[in-house]
């Protein structure tokens, strides 16, 4: 079968037009054979078959003329199907580009997704012929954002740039912060152009604080056990593809809503950061589906085990890890920061588990390639840069390993802080430390205090309502009989588990939430606020709400009273003797 393509350019790696034509490029190591599959522009029916004509050092590239962007795709790559070999290609599956930018359709499980027959007794050892073409979504080729978004073509905004010292993180939802605010257009409600809604802007702005930092936002599907529940993957760490916007937090077809978001928040002089997900990918462990990465070279992208490499290396405890010591794999993470940073104009990033990042043969390397390849980089080493230092291999605790220019959650502070407002004895020396910008984990290897992000709630366990109200966890509503989240929370109910009209109880919460914030806000470091503690929201007891897109995890702007009035002022008040 003739292709139809001519050979074109190995050097940048996804879709790219050139104003007369698009170049496709693939890495794939292991392949044989590559496809480019071309669909109608709703990504629903098939037009074209065509094989990428030309291989160059692994990568699989083909020239089409005159397609232009909006051009929908997808590939099939042809290979070995040897599970215990490590290779897992099955050309039935239609697969996301690693590079895509944009991604169109919605994702729905079914069976054949597997690149085995489910419920066959040699599980993933067997081979399924099954397409899953029409339950994926497909890839957009998309055109250069100054050329895409006429409205701010030439209309480069600087960054606001605010120095770690002066800087105050707001972690949030770009769902669950908009979708039951009053003045945001209904249709705007969850998605970028809801979050960049001047109310939203001028209430953080209002506030004081100078960050917004982002759950995950790229690309995410729900996990296949979730959606088995009639659960989903509210928080989003769960990546399908690490270039594209999650397409439900766009109000329409059309990438630039984030960067007009972007640029909206530095006009007002905040920063934006990105929570990321590079350290596994949403297909879980051998028994999970084949979407990308796992048909297009398994081997390459994916940390096998040596001695069975039919099985993954699990350091993240989601299925799999991302194998970012693989020269590729490093530079598709790179070549993904460099455009969130870039082109999407990002200010900054917190890695998931970055622990795994920095993984080599050994363990944690603070030499690692990673970490490296981002001191290295123009670009990304003048941002700013924050690790989860953990994971669940070994070793994996690493708070405070991390080299100058990063900094890192500090759930040491956030452990101390509890303890001592929960009058636990003993803690008052690390408590003067903590506060002091925790110089015994830091100062060692020449950091500042800004290497510390203090918080005392965070996205993951209690809200700060929350941890005054309940002295355990209340997690039923997950499906996992209560089993999940953490056990121990460092929490206080006062005298009763949950909401009461009891008034002594009530004003020794009232006071307990205004202890911990302004401890968090005199402190040294790098204070992180979650959305919604200054408005009192609980997730009625749940520590573990990654699951629940409802209100147990929506802000109620309209449930003001006031008490939560008294709490949002005295933020604000604490965040302003802050910045003076």
């Amino acid at each position: 079968m003739s292709t139809g393509l001519l050979s074109g350019s190995h050097h940048s790696l996804g879709a790219h037009w050139d104003g007369e034509g698009v170049n496709f490029v693939l890495f794939s190591a292991h392949a044989e054979r590559v496809e480019l599959c071309l669909f109608d522009p709703k990504g629903q029916s098939e037009i074209a078959r065509l094989v990428l004509p030309e291989q160059t050092h692994e990568l699989w590239h083909g020239y089409f003329p005159g397609l232009a962007p909006g051009a929908v795709y997808g590939y099939r790559v042809y290979g070995p199907y040897d599970p215990q070999a490590g290779h897992r290609f099955n050309h039935h599956k239609l697969l996301l580009d690693p590079y895509a930018r944009q991604l169109i359709g919605e994702f729905h499980w079914t069976d054949a997704h597997f690149g085995y027959c489910q419920g066959d007794p040699a599980e993933d050892l067997s081979f399924d012929n099954q397409d899953n073409a029409a339950f994926i979504p497909k890839c957009v080729v998309t055109a250069p954002l100054s050329v895409a978004d006429k409205a701010n073509a030439g209309n480069v905004r600087v960054k606001p740039n605010i120095p770690w010292n002066q800087t105050t993180i707001y972690e949030t939802h770009v769902r669950g912060f908009t979708l039951q605010h009053p003045d945001v257009p209904e249709l705007q409600r969850g998605t970028f152009a809801g979050l960049g809604h001047p109310k939203i802007i001028a209430y953080l702005k209002a506030l004081g604080i100078t960050s917004v930092e982002l759950l995950p936002v790229q690309a995410f599907i729900d996990e296949h056990f979730l959606y088995e529940k009639g659960l989903c993957n509210y928080w989003g760490y769960n990546t399908s593809s690490f270039f594209a916007p999650h397409t439900p937090y766009l109000s329409g077809n059309d990438v630039c809503e984030f960067r007009r978001m972007v640029d909206d928040y530095h006009e007002a002089g905040l920063e934006v950061l990105l929570d990321v997900v590079y350290n596994h990918t949403s297909e879980s462990n051998h028994l999970g589906p084949t979407l990308s990465f796992r048909g297009i070279d398994n081997a390459s992208y994916y940390r096998l085990q040596a001695e069975q490499p039919r099985y993954y290396v699990n350091d993240t405890g989601c299925g799999n890890t991302l194998d970012v010591s693989h020269p590729r794999v490093l530079q598709m993470v790179m070549d993904s920061l460099r455009y969130w940073s870039g082109e999407m104009g990002v200010d900054g990033f917190r890695f998931d588990l970055a622990t795994v990042m920095a993984r080599e043969a050994h363990g944690f390397n603070q030499q690692a390639a990673f970490l490296q390849a981002v001191a290295q980089d123009p670009q990304l080493s003048r941002i700013k840069l924050i690790a989860e230092p953990w994971d669940i291999g070994p070793g994996g605790y690493q708070l405070g390993s991390f080299p100058a220019g990063w900094s890192e959650w500090n759930d040491g502070y956030r452990d101390t802080i509890r303890r001592f407002w929960r009058r636990e004895p003993g803690h008052l020396p690390t408590f003067a430390r903590r506060l002091h910008g925790s110089s015994d984990i830091f100062e060692r290897s020449g950091r500042r205090p800004s290497a510390s992000i203090n918080y005392i709630t965070s996205h993951d366990g209690f809200t700060l309502r929350d941890l005054v109200s309940y002295q355990h966890r209340h997690n039923s509503a997950n499906g996992e009989s209560n089993n999940d989240g953490h056990r121990e929370n460092l929490s206080e109910n006062f005298g009763t588990e949950g909401p009461t009209d009891d008034a002594a109880i009530e004003t020794a919460r009232r006071r307990q939430q205004r202890n911990l914030f302004a401890t968090l806000l005199v402190s040294q470091g790098v204070p992180m606020i979650l959305a919604g503690d200054e408005l009192g929201r609980s997730q009625q007891g749940n520590n573990n709400a990654y699951c629940q897109d409802n209100e147990l995890n929506w802000i109620d702007w309209q449930a003001a009273d006031e008490r939560v009035s008294d709490l949002n002022a005295f933020v604000t008040l604490l965040l302003k003797v802050r910045r003076e």
